[in-house]
């Protein structure tokens, strides 16, 4: 049963005058009540102009009784920015059931299985199953290694969650200005652009793009899987350019942009 406090999803079973009662999604459609008083914080007249069965709502639990069986929650008392990032939460916990229940069937195993050798250690790990799973789609079994997780289970997990969650990538952005009045001018500000450029793109997290918005100005593009990494590479590869324009007598400026 859940904790006075907690915040749970709740499926809309039935609306009656005074109340509905919900099922609660994440403990085994256990009934819960809701009474008309914690419905809304604005007076309504007809609870059906709020609710309506079948529809999912997020409900803050306000009493229980564990030994009659009994549950009253509230709606009223939900924040939207608590209904938004709770319902975010729910649904990835189901889409991280779904993928244990499909990578469970490939091994003939159960899903209670699943979540005893895989899940519930992802989230000891990461603090959430669905978060481990989005570390093994960018770090593969590197991601799953020294959890205690059986061999037989990795390259399942692997295999399925590659399928299904595409690594996130984030980008930084800015526009070099490189000038040079010098003979050889043009030679010294491709160097400035491209001799740094080579080892930026040695950086196995990253990728760096570099393109001409019209001489003298060139944007600079770090794309990566985390903004930290994404300026990393940024501040290392100005940092770079700089020097090297120094060293060759180029007018350098950088102007960083907005995210």
């Amino acid at each position: 049963m859940p904790s006075v406090g907690e915040l749970v999803v709740g499926t809309v079973n039935k609306i009656f005058e005074y109340g509905a009662y919900l099922k609660l999604d994440e403990y085994n459609d256990i009934e819960a009540y809701l009474p008309w008083s914690e419905v809304s914080s604005k007076w309504v007249k007809d609870i059906s102009e709020v609710l309506k069965e079948g529809q999912k709502v997020v409900v803050k639990v306000i009493r229980v009784d564990r030994r009659k069986g009994h549950i009253d929650v509230s709606l009223k008392r939900v924040s939207d920015v608590e209904q938004r990032s709770k319902m975010v939460e729910f649904k990835r916990e189901q889409r991280a059931e779904k993928m244990l229940e499909v990578i469970a069937q490939k091994l003939g195993r159960s899903l209670e299985d699943a979540y005893r050798e895989v899940g519930w250690k992802l989230e000891d790990a990461y603090g959430e199953i669905f978060k481990g799973f989005e570390e093994v789609a960018v770090r593969g079994e590197d991601a799953l290694r020294g959890l205690g997780i059986p061999d037989e289970w990795i390259p399942a997990v692997v295999e399925e969650v590659r399928k299904h969650i595409k690594p996130k990538r984030v980008s930084v952005r800015g526009v070099a200005t490189v000038t040079s009045t010098a003979p050889d001018g043009v030679d010294k500000v491709k160097e400035v652009l491209t001799k740094p450029l080579n080892e930026a793109l040695n950086v196995d997290e990253a990728s760096v793009k570099i393109y001409t918005l019209g001489a003298p100005r060139y944007a600079i593009e770090v794309v990566a899987q985390d903004y930290k990494t994404a300026e990393k590479v940024l501040n290392n590869l100005i940092d770079s350019m700089a020097k090297t324009a120094k060293k060759l007598g180029v007018n350098f400026t950088f102007q960083r942009e907005k995210p």
